[in-house]
């Protein structure tokens, strides 16, 4: 006598996505090292970013803490400058990747990513790490992102290595952080002209 064959029943439909959209932004993983403390990020997800979400010869516009991203686009050969997020508009050229860190000092999500979009150029991105802890903020640099015309592409979780120290708790009782958090908007290829290029 066989047996019969198992009922399959269908996962129920995903909800609760943080941008309604079809697909939906996919979230990533990738495990690198943590920043060291003051920084943005480690070196690991600034050539990680850099590799990803550019092309050779291209301009990467840095407003992170760190040298991170000027080390890493010299590795990758590519072009780069520094800015803060008070003289980003100054700037004429257009960088194919823009990455800084949040929150960025005197600034508000809707202004910082307006002018981002200004210097991002058509198909480009601007990535933003998010501090630990952070989190809560995304939906406001969401919001800020598409009131700037900017697309919500990708959601990046930095996983890192805590081996020596799983479990731990900082001396205030809260845990210590185990992954930072980077949203990547992308720039229309029908989007804006007139500036030029990186």
């Amino acid at each position: 006598m066989t047996e019969p064959e198992p009922i399959r029943v269908p996962a129920p439909d995903a909800i609760g996505d943080i941008v309604p959209g079809d697909p939906p932004v996919p979230i990533t993983v990738w495990y690198v090292s943590a920043a060291r403390t003051g920084e943005t990020m480690s070196m690991a997800l600034a050539e990680r970013l850099i590799i990803n979400f550019t092309h050779g010869r291209r301009l990467v516009i840095d407003l992170s803490v760190g040298d991170q991203i000027a080390r890493a686009a010299s590795t990758t050969r590519r072009r780069y400058t520094r800015h803060t997020a008070q003289d980003l508009d100054a700037g004429t050229r257009r960088g194919e990747l823009i990455v800084a860190g949040w929150p960025q000092p005197h600034t508000q999500p809707e202004a910082f990513l307006a002018d981002c979009a200004t210097r991002v150029m058509a198909g480009g991105c601007v990535a933003i790490v998010l501090r630990a802890g952070a989190l809560t903020v995304n939906q406001l640099l969401i919001g800020a992102a598409r009131a700037a015309g900017l697309t919500y592409l990708q959601h990046i979780v930095a996983a890192h290595e805590l081996s020596d120290r799983r479990g731990q708790l900082r001396t205030d009782g809260t845990h210590l952080p185990v992954h930072s958090d980077v949203l990547i908007f992308s720039s229309s290829l029908g989007a804006r002209s007139g500036a030029a290029d990186g």
